[in-house]
């Protein structure tokens, strides 16, 4: 069976060593020793100033909109993840969609001021499939209208923008450390900030509010990662130029073969490629639909990522259709790649998507 990812599984005997040294130490969360390494050495290899770990990418940003005061609604894109507008809904903001760029797929900085409302307080957009959004365009908007700007970077580990982190933009970036992502912690996901007392603020929220033994200085919740979490981190950290090198190798060989008419995303001129993902456009749904019984019938299974686009869930409170990410996500498809992914395998999946096309 050939998923559309794989969870990487880094050196067992290295993991153990750290296991070993947590049983040794007795001390299994509240940051403990390799916690704050993995923090360290996270926020070197991003280049980033302030990185908090959290338990998971969703209480990153329901985290990020507590920290940043977010209220009233906030303008955010259909195209992604439910994670994106149910965290706004969970903390009782509504989110606004605006509709996307056909191309680079992320959210059009011309439809966002057209979303913005009276009571909105901040801007959501995604860096899709690690892919940089106009941050620039974005970022004039914000101060144009006094909004905050979170961005959901689930994706965009590791990639550059001008040569600089792409995870700098905004007030705050959250990240996702899912099984399934390029660089995981099994479940985990972090909050990054150039801002130092925002940063000390998100600290303290993560953690109940508590700043000492019998100190509690606000409201707060519980998402910190455990120690088990961070040395499975450092164990991935410690691969991640080869798992860089091998999803490289498997993206490069799908660019090379993939059928003519099959669309792919276009990406941001000035930004690197972390080779998280593959998605491709297909001509219409109802190709895509025949092409994936295909791959299912062989015991492959890439995802329709993102379907339903989020404007279309009844949940969300949304009462206007956003044209071109409804038509975007009916049409796309994530082929699998992992750094497992022999060519033999891609070739099967090549010759598949070249038969329905």
């Amino acid at each position: 069976m050939i998923n559309v990812t794989k969870a990487y599984l880094p050196d067992k005997e290295k993991l153990f060593g750290y296991i070993n040294k947590i049983y040794e130490s007795g001390w299994l969360t509240n940051n403990g020793q390799f916690c704050k390494q993995l923090e360290t050495r996270l926020k070197d290899f991003l280049g980033v100033k302030n990185l908090i770990l959290v338990s998971n990418g969703t209480l990153a940003l329901q985290v990020a909109y507590k920290a940043l005061n977010v209220t009233g609604s906030a303008v955010t894109t259909p195209f992604s993840f439910v994670a994106t507008a149910s965290s706004l809904l969970w903390e009782g903001i509504s989110p606004v969609f605006a509709d996307i760029n056909p191309l680079t797929w992320n959210l059009a900085p011309e439809n966002i001021e057209k979303a913005i409302k009276a009571d909105t307080s901040a801007i959501v957009p995604v860096h899709v499939f690690g892919n940089p959004c106009d941050v620039e365009a974005i970022q004039k908007i914000a101060q144009k209208n006094d909004l905050k700007v979170i961005y959901d970077g689930a994706h965009a580990f590791g990639v550059k923008y001008k040569g600089e982190s792409i995870l700098n933009w905004g007030d705050v970036t959250t990240l996702s450390f899912h099984a399934t992502k390029l660089f995981h912690t099994i479940e985990g996901g972090a909050i990054i900030t150039s801002d130092d007392e925002l940063a000390r603020k998100i600290r303290l929220l993560i953690n109940f509010g508590i700043t000492g033994p019998e100190t509690i200085e606000c409201v707060g919740i519980n998402c910190k990662i455990n120690e088990f979490q961070a040395a499975m981190g450092l164990c991935v950290l410690d691969e991640m130029e080869e798992i860089a090198t091998s999803r490289k190798k498997v993206w490069d060989y799908y660019r090379s073969n993939l059928p003519a008419n099959l669309v792919m995303q276009q990406w941001n001129l000035h930004s690197s490629q972390n080779y998280h993902y593959y998605p491709v456009l297909f001509e219409s749904e109802s190709t895509l639909k025949k092409t994936q019984r295909a791959f299912n019938n062989e015991q492959i299974f890439p995802r329709r990522y993102f379907y339903p686009s989020l404007d279309s869930l009844k949940f969300s409170g949304n009462t206007s259709n956003m044209p071109l990410s409804q038509d975007i996500s009916r049409r796309i498809l994530c082929l699998p790649i992992f750094p497992e992914l022999t060519t033999q395998e891609q070739q099967q999946i090549l010759k598949i998507l070249s038969a329905y096309q």
